[in-house]
């Protein structure tokens, strides 16, 4: 502030002395300084994400993009602020960070302009914790020390059996409209698909015609690529047509 401040006094001495020297030039010099430190200021404490193609980052550049917010990918992730070092993290306002891919989702869900009512708001934060609390570690089984080896989905589960029955009438999670609550409950069975090509969901038909409209939306495509999304469209739509008997021995990983 203290250079634009000075830039200001000097540029006004040297209007002022010059012959061709008029008020409405000096404004518009001063209006130019203002907006010029404005953009800098703005791009400084843009909301940055680091992350990677390769991670679960993407579903928050997938949640931003349904919400219409402005998200930066940070271009040096030896600087990520995360205490464990881990991605996806998220910094703001230059002092706000948020880590864990559900809360940072949450994070976008408050950050957002829209209006959203206090019972819808409550759901949408349910579906997210739940997607990483309950979800994950069914889509993802891991050894002791936090590998990935297998997915839960190739066998019969209760809780699975219970979210393809609450998507038998309805198309989204939340008052039958899209929300960040299937930006995180899509995300993870989107990718059981990817890592996992093989895997039979025609048991839960619902939930493969769900999977199928999350993949197909525009922000999905635009977080995760062309390639992915192309990839996760056409598998599930092979599940449909051979309801599941037809096994792919190759993925999009």
């Amino acid at each position: 502030m203290r250079s634009y401040v000075s830039t200001v006094l000097v540029l006004g001495w040297a209007l002022c002395t010059s012959s061709a020297f008029a008020p409405a030039k000096l404004a518009s010099q001063i209006d130019l300084l203002q907006s010029n430190e404005q953009s800098t200021t703005t791009s400084l404490h843009a909301m940055t994400l680091y992350g990677s193609q390769g991670s679960r980052s993407p579903l928050v550049n997938w949640a931003a993009n349904e919400l219409e917010l402005d998200l930066e990918m940070a271009g040096d992730l030896g600087r990520n602020p995360h205490p464990f070092g881990q991605i996806p993290c998220l910094t703001d306002d230059g002092d706000i960070m948020v880590f864990e891919s559900g809360a940072i989702l949450q994070y976008l869900q408050a950050k957002s302009k829209g209006d959203v009512a206090p019972d819808k708001s409550a759901a949408i934060s349910s579906w997210i914790s739940w997607a990483n609390a309950s979800l994950d570690p069914i889509c993802f089984l891991e050894t002791p020390d936090g590998k990935v080896y297998d997915t839960g989905l190739k066998s019969q589960n209760k809780r699975i059996a219970k979210l393809d029955d609450l998507l038998s009438d309805s198309s989204y999670l939340v008052d039958d409209e899209f929300s960040l609550a299937d930006v995180a409950v899509a995300s993870y069975l989107l990718y059981v698909i990817q890592f996992f090509p093989d895997v039979d969901l025609m048991r839960w038909p619902n939930i493969v015609e769900y999977m199928k409209a999350c993949a197909s939306r525009e922000g999905y495509g635009k977080a995760f690529g062309d390639r992915v999304q192309g990839y996760c469209v056409s598998r599930l739509s092979e599940m449909q047509k051979s309801g599941g008997k037809e096994k792919k021995l190759f993925g999009v990983f």
